[in-house]
């Protein structure tokens, strides 16, 4: 008997009644001859892991070039070495040289509709208010977004503006995507780009716009409510909305609004706080804040708004459903539980509310539990930005990850059959946390990185969650290879049960009729006869946790991996050296 997992491969996949697995993947990009594919970036981020897993997962010889800021020279031996027969640009900050692109293929994904230029898209379009915006794949020539256009995909802009990193994480990612497909299938045909001006305008007024710095975003507090969160939405991240608040001078972040108007409050005063949300007076209606960082020579880190603005006198006020940790609803038998966190990173107090959160559902005389994440966040698992700004980051650390375990156990001893589903991005603790449930579906589209990067063994019951559902060797495989895998692979792996459509309305009711198929007893009794097998195949819960955190142990402590500064790096964003030889060609 394995001590970590007692079992011979994995228990019986869990599927909804009557039906088999689901998958939504892009045609699009299957059955197209296989080409040798260089993804030239500048981070290997959200939207390059997509592309780089679709690619991939799809037969395609793919590899990554983090692209040197300032040295054409070596950027252009590398790609020389690789040969690729397409270059791929689907996040890239600098030009590309004419060393590169006048030899290679070489295909920029913008995130503009055509005519736009310009290293401010996104900032640019909330900012102005735009019903509608895209993304264009174009060929990288001399000047910067205004070579030919190969593909271009429009989308409704969401009517109350959403932070820059949701936006691009959802519409733009979705079709920034379908412009990949279109490219590879002209490739693949022979078909060549075209002039910017011989496409329809789809969207009317574009053009070269200037790069927005932070001044650009100052708040007035004088203005509405709406008009501030969309400011603050528009520099979400980078560069962020600077606010001046009793005299200090602040980057506001994560923002909502309510229509309340503050009688004799001075436009730019707190007026309440919730948890860890802060309200200010404006000068129309109420602007709530989640995260806030400060701002002196240089921006302090991003931390729950309450920890960094002076709320001393402030009064309890309500926050807005928007910014709330989490939320219940009820359909007979079935409990719903949405949780929220900014970013995906869940603190130590955080991880403790979701915990109570979880178990007050569970009290609940329901027959199952879903729990589920918002369209624009699921769980990254702990939160380094705390833990580096704690006074002491290593108790932070040991705090943090202690709460998180407790939110998994509390899932994976449910007495309800219980249901997570991955509706957008996650990572690490995020991804095992939600493999401690018993049935685990998905988004088409979603991006999992089912592993530990950070200098750290980790812990939320990984060593049964993953193993319980794929087996030990493809486990091991996993956490070692440290790579995305997109939500159809996880499902034809059978780490998740089954996997919905990618539209975030389309997948709620996916998941609804999904959940409902469960309380029918052809369908709930093999549910709960497979979830017991699943456990009796197992250790006692407590055991994979004290295996895991002696591990943490030693990682938070003692620093044996370079927790600290991995750590550091992280937050600051500091640009790599080098390409990380696991997506290498």
């Amino acid at each position: 008997m394995d001590p970590i997992f007692a079992g011979n491969g994995k228990p019986d996949r869990l599927t909804p009644l009557g039906g088999s697995m689901t998958v939504y993947g892009n045609p699009t990009t299957r059955n197209l001859p296989h080409m040798r594919i260089l993804l030239l970036v500048s981070a290997f981020n959200g939207l390059t892991q997509r592309v780089w897993c679709d690619l991939k997962e799809n037969g395609h010889d793919v590899g990554v070039l983090l692209a040197p800021v300032h040295d054409e020279a070596s950027m252009t031996e590398a790609v020389d070495e690789i040969a690729p027969e397409l270059i791929l640009c689907p996040f890239l900050k600098h030009r590309v040289p004419e060393s590169i692109w006048g030899r290679y293929p070489t295909v920029v994904i913008h995130p503009g509709a055509v005519g736009d230029r310009g290293p401010s898209s996104l900032d640019h379009a909330t900012l102005d208010g735009r019903d509608r915006w895209g993304v264009t794949a174009l060929s990288a020539v001399e000047e910067m977004d205004a070579g030919p256009v190969w593909a271009t995909k429009t989308f409704a802009m969401p009517e109350v503006p959403i932070a820059k990193s949701a936006l691009y994480n959802g519409p733009v990612a979705d079709a920034a995507m379908d412009c990949v497909a279109e490219v590879l299938r002209m490739v693949a045909a022979g078909e060549r780009p075209k002039p910017a001006e011989e496409w329809p305008v789809e969207v009317a007024g574009t053009g070269e716009l200037p790069l927005l710095r932070r001044k650009a975003f100052e708040i007035d507090w004088s203005a509405p409510a709406t008009e501030i969160a969309r400011r603050i939405a528009a520099a979400d991240g980078a560069p962020g909305a600077p606010a001046t608040i009793d005299g200090m001078t602040y980057c506001l972040f994560d923002a909502a609004t309510t229509t309340e108007d503050n009688p004799g409050a001075t436009p730019g005063t707190v007026v309440g706080v919730d948890t860890d949300a802060v309200a200010i007076a404006t000068g129309e209606g109420t602007l709530w804040v989640g995260y806030a960082a400060t701002l002196a020579a240089k921006r302090g880190p991003k931390l729950p708004a309450a920890w960094v603005l002076e709320t001393e006198h402030a009064p309890y006020r309500a926050m807005p459903e928007a910014l709330a940790e989490s939320t219940y609803e009820r359909e007979g038998d079935i409990g719903y539980l949405t949780i929220r966190s900014y970013s995906g990173a869940m603190h130590t107090q955080q991880c403790h509310r979701l915990t109570d959160a979880v178990r007050k559902a569970l009290v609940e005389d329901t027959a199952i539990l879903v729990v589920r994440g918002t369209e624009h966040a699921f769980s990254n698992g702990i939160h380094l930005g705390v833990i580096e700004a704690a006074p002491d980051p290593a108790a932070e650390a040991w705090d943090n990850i202690r709460a998180i375990d407790e939110l998994c156990l509390a899932l994976a001893e449910a007495e309800q059959l219980t249901i997570a589903a991955f509706t957008a991005n996650a990572g690490a603790g995020g991804v095992m946390a939600g493999l401690c449930a018993d049935i685990t579906v998905a988004r088409e589209g979603v991006v999992l990185n089912p592993y530990y990067d950070m200098g750290i063994f980790g812990s939320e019951l990984h060593t049964w969650g993953l193993p319980s559902r794929v087996g030990n060797e493809k486990a091991d495989e996993l956490l070692g290879a440290k790579l995305p895998i997109s939500a159809a692979e996880a499902a034809r792996i059978g780490m998740i049960s089954d996997l919905g459509p990618r539209e975030a309305a389309a997948f709620d009711g996916w998941l609804r009729a999904l959940a409902k198929s469960y309380v029918e007893p052809e369908a709930y009794v093999p549910a709960l006869a497979a979830r017991e097998s699943r456990r009796a195949c197992a250790m006692p819960m407590s055991y994979y946790q004290s295996i895991e955190l002696a591990e943490m142990a030693r990682d938070i402590f003692d620093d044996r991996y370079g927790f600290a500064a991995k750590r550091k790096a992280f937050i600051t964003k500091a640009a790599p050296t080098e390409t990380p030889a696991k997506i290498r060609f």
